[in-house]
């Protein structure tokens, strides 16, 4: 769980709301071929990263811009839209991609309304997709952004093409044992003790402990990105409302498992039209593989990925293979509507054994009560990575 500074380095919610500024400090680290923007909305600014063209062959993909669909990138929480990066670069010749910062993450700042449950971040996807109109966009989601992905498709199934749910936030009971102290920043007074019982701890350390419990092997972060993430971190941790969204967000996780009836999001998995395909690794801390059993038969079209190896951020740990997965998908989905239709998919069968064996299928690949966010209710690298 990410975390910054000292307790008393941290204001109470009132007092960071009153001294959050307008908009947060300009310099979001960019990729080759990448750019950034600033979409502004009544309540609140986005910035969304854009992958012009890849590194590879820019003039060939800029020309060809045109041709390709449409993807928004959801990064989860802690995160940023430069969780994507990597696999933006390995799908540029597919699809055009962009990534947003949600509400407070990032380099976008607060909402003004101060909502950060996962109906408000489903919200902020859906105006930034009816602003843009941009959609339907092939919608890509980790972790927090994988429930706030559900939540739109469930809601906006007009506004999706497909559905890519990396370790998706989907409630799980009990969660496993190293997810405890992250759900455990949703309790009033612990994530003060926390602060307090670490706050001897530098910025390298906190980001060691983060990237200990996103990636399976944090060993593949080499020393230039580490060092990135060690300076992203550093800059979040003296945003003044930096904590008070973590928790905030936290809270609108837990908040959302408790949800009955329509508004649960396992019932909202089930409404889902569009093609999904779930990507889980064996060595999540946060996620665990089990639920892919259950997120299996709760989506309609679905098919499956598990990279053993993998942790938390399958797109930043395993961009290659999650790209494979997904271009498995674009094909199968070619050859369905080529045949008009037929096959289409039932529910899936869990975590299991190879991809592409159309959908419902399971691939395991070795590496070596809130608003319908539908409703608008109007103003009111390496590095970090999300959890």
């Amino acid at each position: 769980m990410p975390s910054a500074g000292s307790p008393s380095s941290h204001p109470t919610a009132a007092e960071q709301a009153a001294v959050a500024p307008a908009t947060v400090p300009p310099g979001p680290a960019l990729a080759a071929g990448e750019s950034a923007r600033t979409v502004r909305l009544p309540g609140l600014s986005l910035l969304v990263r854009s992958l012009d063209a890849g590194p590879a062959d820019a003039g060939r993909l800029r020309e060809g811009r045109a041709g390709r669909e449409p993807a928004l990138f959801v990064h989860g929480l802690g995160g940023s839209s430069q969780n994507w990066s990597a696999l933006m670069a390995a799908l540029a010749d597919t699809v055009a991609g962009e990534a947003l910062d949600l509400p407070g993450f990032g380099h976008s700042p607060p909402p003004d309304d101060g909502n950060f449950s996962l109906a408000a971040h489903a919200r902020a996807v859906v105006r930034l997709l009816d602003a843009e109109r941009r959609g339907p966009v092939h919608l890509f989601g980790n972790s927090m952004g994988g429930a706030v992905a559900v939540k739109v498709a469930a809601a906006r199934p007009d506004l999706v093409r497909t559905l890519t749910l990396v370790s998706p936030a989907l409630p799980e009971v009990p969660p496993q044992r190293t997810a405890w102290p992250t759900a455990l920043a949703a309790v009033p007074g612990l994530p003060r003790l926390y602060l307090r019982a670490t706050r001897d701890w530098s910025v390298e350390r906190r980001t060691a402990a983060l990237l200990e419990l996103c990636y399976g092997d944090p060993s593949v972060v080499g020393e230039p990105a580490r060092r990135a993430a060690v300076e992203e971190y550093r800059r979040r941790a003296e945003l003044p409302y930096f904590w008070d969204v973590m928790v905030r967000s936290t809270r609108g996780i837990v908040n959302a498992y408790t949800l009955g009836g329509q508004h649960a999001l396992w019932r909202q998995a089930e409404r889902v039209l569009a093609p999904t395909l779930l990507v889980y690794g064996g060595r999540d801390k946060l996620v665990s593989v089990k639920t892919s059993r259950r997120a299996a038969r709760a989506f309609r079209d679905v098919r499956m990925l598990t990279i053993p190896d993998s942790g938390h951020v399958a797109m930043m740990e395993n961009p290659e293979l999650v790209a494979r997965a997904f271009h498995d998908l674009l094909h199968e989905l070619a050859h369905r509507d080529a045949r008009g239709g037929d096959g289409a998919a039932g529910t899936g069968t869990g975590a299991g054994a190879g991809m592409s064996a159309g959908a419902g299928t399971s691939t395991s690949v070795g590496t070596g009560t809130d608003e319908d966010p539908g409703t608008d209710p109007g103003p009111t690298s390496a590095a970090a990575t999300g959890s």
